[in-house]
């Protein structure tokens, strides 16, 4: 499992987070998010991909991001409310994995291997589009 931060390839050019060719996955607990991360390295998917974000984690490095993105204007994408949604699954106690899937063959090989988890929340970032994933 890669250890997960923010690099600043995943920060639009107002610095909220926006991480290109990644999954945000989110998951009620814990164990939720470890056994889908467990079923992904399993099926071959590699584990250096792959980073586990915990609730504390997403607050103090994501949810910042936010900070006056909206200020003067609201912002012309939806990157700010997404991570307002993740920020608030967060605290209540949701973990992330977020997966390095640059392709959509990649991420629907995710998205099939993921199929009847517990997965809360999902999003796609692609260049210029958010995707919801559900499985």
């Amino acid at each position: 499992m890669k250890p997960f931060h923010i690099e600043p390839g995943m920060l639009t050019m107002r610095g909220v987070f926006y991480p290109t060719g990644y999954m945000i996955l989110m998951f009620p607990g814990e164990q939720d998010a470890r056994n889908a991360m467990q079923k992904l390295v399993d099926d071959g998917i590699d584990e250096g991909e792959v980073s586990l974000v915990s609730p504390q984690m997403f607050q103090e490095e994501v949810a910042r991001t936010v900070g006056n993105a909206d200020i003067p204007l609201p912002s012309a994408g939806t990157e700010a409310d997404t991570v307002r949604k993740f920020t608030e699954l967060a605290s209540q106690g949701h973990f992330a994995l977020m997966i390095h899937a640059p392709s959509a063959k990649e991420s629907d090989r995710v998205m099939a291997l993921l199929e009847g988890t517990n997965m809360s929340y999902g999003q796609k970032y692609r260049h210029l589009v958010i995707e919801d994933l559900e499985t």
